[in-house]
């Protein structure tokens, strides 16, 4: 299966430094990341390591979430997802990521409610990246059902 690489460049100290993070499989993006602006309230466009793992996992509930309803004889019309990923100081020292919201609206033709709620726990549950995060102590889920 696929390999896919991101390398970062890191200049100077935690707090005074910064780097730059550069997604090399596809080679489609350069980001600048900083620890004041991971840590603060506003980016200020500099993105950061839990931003990034958004990303992934919104990416990759989406595409989970879709194949689960084909999977089950609907047609998935629209998937609308959101992560939201917290940093907060670990009560053993430094950070830690203690929790993931994932935000979900969509609808598929052929399918009722409580299947797509059902198939979107189960989607939840069986994402790899949900997978590769399952020590974050909690990863909720908001599930809206309707028509764009």
């Amino acid at each position: 299966m696929a390999i896919r690489t991101a390398h970062t460049a890191w200049t100077g100290g935690l707090t005074d430094g910064s780097g730059e993070v550069e997604l090399q499989s596809s080679g489609i993006a350069n980001f600048t990341v900083s620890f004041p602006r991971r840590i603060a309230d506003e980016a200020e466009g500099v993105t950061s390591p839990e931003e990034l793992i958004a990303a992934a996992h919104s990416a990759c509930y989406a595409m989970q979430f879709s194949h689960l309803l084909s999977e089950a004889g609907a047609t998935p019309e629209n998937v609308d997802v959101t992560a939201s990923v917290e940093l907060a100081p670990d009560p053993d020292g430094g950070f830690f990521i203690p929790g993931i919201s994932l935000t979900v609206r969509g609808y598929a033709e052929g399918i009722d409610e409580n299947t797509f709620w059902k198939l979107a726990n189960e989607a939840k549950a069986t994402c790899p990246v949900s997978k590769a995060l399952s020590a974050v102590k909690s990863i909720e889920l908001a599930v809206t059902f309707e028509d764009f």
